[in-house]
């Protein structure tokens, strides 16, 4: 009876509940504006929120946005010209830009000028022209991600898109969320021909900080941490009362004066996430733990560029059992600190949600097993990557590293993860050994890169695809020996994707479902 009054319409509250479990999943979503009125019109805002996120590739949705756009006349003559008003609609039901949550600046100009690719002259216009659109909608923007780039155009048209924000400052009062990155991947350097302008564009950067009366989480990086630390410190910044999350990354330590006094002053600090900043050593930790108030550590991610010695293991004594995200890699056989890292690890930290190793060496590989097992209660995300040795007289190695992951790891997962990555050279025996041990294990999402090992498509179709033991699946160089299609991922085979599609899996991008460091960045921010 309830499921018949949800479908009339005649519990329309609930019904709108439903449908948002399905935000993020847009196939979902337009299966669901098929059923009746009340879900296509429940269903219809969701699937506007965030657009420009649909990686598709599919951006013809702008002509929808055009029909509300207001022409000047240089505009209109250049849309003439490729008579683009034949493309756009003769009206619409909904106010479409007014559905607009989440904004992100670079997927913005990128998809209008995948767009406008034909029409040479019209993306920076349409560009401009479209944004002023959200901005007269008077849209309730709940988070706005202004990425920086030195490209081309898309410095030029970055920095009119900031101009327009500061010319009206409503909107961004009422947004939750203001994201600053200095390029598409945080930590790459680049390098601007003129100052003059990479100073306006910091200083306009900084306006926007200080527009954002509330703001609660920040991001910075080696580029634009010297920039914006004076700002935090201000006395005139209340930021003191607002930043509860700060994330450090790729950041020199030895460069940076008076780290200790800016976490002192900030008194609503909740978490504080540190990607391979280097060096983690003495000078650094001695800082954090002389700090008054307590060092709430919940992202960590180090590799051989982290420079880390012994007093590691202090700052995991004192503040290990706030740590949720661990991230590490142990290339080299004559580290000592590898294995009585990963024993710290086991003893102090707790609480790890996401575990991400990779670039193991044999000092490590059993204590690395240990702690994913020690962890498995509240482990959600996994990513397992040895890479292929440059040597090629370590490949046996590899192999071998290999082979114990596989033969071990699925006797030790946990009844349900969100996330598993796997990089390694697999031997089909021992991926049946792991399907079959890990049988009770639920993987939301599963990817796996198979390095020049066994054809494994055959075990992945019976353990996985018939047993519907997956949501989503990316696999790649797993299968075809003798295919070289776009690295032998199995997203660009249409049978395989219907095949699985028919068992409710839904193949993807390899390369685009990694859950790597811009986006555990993206995530914790």
């Amino acid at each position: 009876m309830s499921c018949s009054k949800i479908f009339s319409g005649e519990l329309p509250e609930l019904t709108y509940e439903i449908i948002k479990y399905f935000q993020n999943d847009f196939s979902t979503l337009h299966s669901c504006i098929l059923v009746n009125r009340l879900w296509y019109r429940l269903a219809i805002p969701l699937l506007w929120e965030n657009p420009f996120s649909i990686s598709t590739g599919n951006c013809n949705f702008i002509e929808i946005y055009l029909y509300n756009l207001n022409l000047n006349d240089d505009l209109k003559t250049e849309l003439n010209k490729y008579d683009i008003d034949k493309l756009l609609p003769s009206n619409t039901l909904f106010n479409y830009p007014s559905f607009i949550k989440y904004l992100n600046t670079q997927e913005f100009i990128s998809s209008v000028g995948r767009w406008a690719k034909a029409y040479l002259n019209l993306s920076k216009k349409l560009v401009i022209s479209l944004f002023k659109i959200f901005i007269e909608n008077d849209v309730n923007l709940h988070t706005l991600e202004i990425e920086l780039t030195h490209h081309g155009y898309l410095s030029y048209i970055n920095n009119e898109i900031i101009e327009l924000i500061l010319q009206n400052t409503n909107f961004i009062h009422n947004i939750k969320y203001l994201k600053l990155y200095n390029g598409k991947t945080p930590g790459f350097l680049y390098f601007n021909n003129n100052p003059n302008e990479d100073k306006l564009t910091k200083d306009r950067i900084s306006q926007i900080i200080n527009l954002h009366r509330n703001l609660k989480k920040i991001v910075l990086d080696h580029t634009n941490f010297p920039s914006y630390q004076p700002l935090l410190l201000s006395k005139g910044s209340n930021c003191s009362n607002t930043l509860n999350t700060i994330t450090l990354y790729s950041i020199n330590f030895k460069s940076i004066i008076n780290l200790d006094k800016l976490l002192e002053q900030l008194n609503v600090l909740e978490s504080v996430h540190i990607f391979h900043c280097y060096p983690i050593n003495t000078g650094f930790i001695q800082q954090i733990i002389n700090l008054s108030k307590p060092f709430k550590l919940k992202s960590l991610f180090i590799n051989d560029r982290s420079q880390i010695d012994q007093s590691l293991q202090l700052l995991l004594q004192k503040y290990g059992a706030y740590l949720e995200n661990l991230g590490c890699g142990f290339r080299s056989n004559h580290d000592p600190l590898s294995k009585e890292l990963i024993e710290s690890i086991i003893k102090y930290c707790k609480n790890i949600k996401l575990l991400d190793l990779h670039e193991y060496n044999n000092q490590i590989i059993y204590p690395a097993l240990n702690l994913i097992e020690n962890i498995k209660q509240n482990l959600n995300y996994l990513t397992i990557n040895i890479f292929e040795p440059v040597i090629l007289r370590n490949i046996i190695e590899y192999i071998k590293y290999s082979s114990i992951i596989l033969q071990d790891l699925g006797q030790i997962l946990p009844s349900r993860l969100e996330y598993l990555s796997l990089t390694l050279h697999i031997k089909a025996s021992n991926f049946k050994l792991f399907l079959e041990s890990s049988k009770n294990t639920f993987i939301k999402k599963l990817l796996i890169n198979n390095e020049d090992g066994d054809d494994i498509l055959p075990y992945v179709k019976k353990y996985i695809m018939k047993k519907k033991r997956v949501k989503y699946l990316a696999i790649k160089n797993s299968f075809h020996k003798n295919a070289s299609f776009h690295n032998k991922d199995l997203f660009y085979l249409k049978d395989e994707v219907e095949e699985f599609g028919s068992y409710n899996i839904k193949l993807q991008n390899y390369n685009d479902s990694i859950m790597g460091v811009y986006n555990y960045i993206k995530e914790t921010y």
